[in-house]
């Protein structure tokens, strides 16, 4: 169980309605303050992953746990129980194949290495996994979901599990254009999907849909691709705020610009 210190997650949380114009915006205009040498992106000059999480941290009122937390920022039910929603934030540089695909990419989890000690519980190995798809898939979607479930209220946590949600910015390195995605936390039911191994893929389909895929023999990562539609909310496109021309960006000279006594000192010498 997660606890919180302070008073600082006060505000009526994004999960018990949707953002407002208001709360939309200021979380455009934070996102815009990476450009200034800070971002992770594009040397500094675009925000990255992590900028996201502590954007939606400071613009909804949250608390990024910034760890290997399942979530990666916790919200404050609003009648101040002492429950929280958990928001997983998600980052690709995707925005392009969501417009000709209508399918968003949430990189779920890398965590390779407790997936297979999932399926090896199965009696399945690496060599073998291929032979057994639907055990397999079961058994990492399953593992997803216990992880949710070990920090829910309904097993003596404080985050209620069936409210959170994937909050997914995907971007276009091209153009810098934005957009935000909202999705229920949980994943498809394992049962409702069709396995197969493809090459060094687990994938999980529904109807003709890729739902699911899980590079576990390359890299680790487990890959969820919900249509647009399935969203429950979606931003409209947007861009960053343009920096004010008369400051100049970059790292030194935010340090020349906050600490101007010392570093006139150091470019004296």
């Amino acid at each position: 169980m997660i606890k919180i210190l302070g008073n600082k997650l006060m505000l009526t949380p994004l999960i018990e309605r949707l953002p407002t114009e208001s709360e939309f915006e200021r979380l455009r205009l934070i996102l815009s303050t990476y450009q200034d040498g800070s971002g992770m992106e594009a040397k500094g000059t675009l925000p990255g992953w992590r900028d996201f999480e502590r954007a939606v941290e400071a613009a909804f009122g949250g608390y990024a746990s910034e760890n290997k937390y399942i979530y990666d920022v916790l919200l404050a039910v609003s009648n101040n129980s002492g429950l929280f929603y958990g928001v997983d934030c998600k980052m690709r540089g995707l925005l392009s194949t969501v417009e000709r695909k209508h399918i968003v990419t949430i990189e779920v989890t890398n965590a390779a290495g407790e997936l297979w000690d999932a399926i090896k519980q199965q009696g399945i190995t690496q060599e073998t996994y291929m032979d057994y798809p639907q055990a397999a898939g079961h058994a990492v979607l399953n593992t997803i979901a216990a992880w949710h479930d070990s920090a829910s209220t309904e097993n003596g946590g404080n985050i209620i599990t069936n409210k959170s949600i994937y909050l997914v910015l995907q971007w276009n390195p091209k153009t810098i254009e934005y957009q935000l995605f909202q999705y229920p936390s949980h994943l498809p039911d394992p049962a409702n999907l069709q396995w197969h191994v493809e090459g060094r893929r687990l994938i999980g389909k529904q109807d003709d849909h890729t739902l699911v895929e899980w590079y576990g023999l390359s890299g680790g990562q487990l890959k969820y691709y919900p249509m647009v539609e399935a969203a429950d909310w979606v931003s409209p496109k947007f861009k960053l705020e343009s920096l004010p021309q008369n400051i100049d960006v970059g790292l030194k000279n935010k340090a020349a610009t906050y600490f101007p006594v010392a570093w006139a000192k150091i470019d004296g010498r």
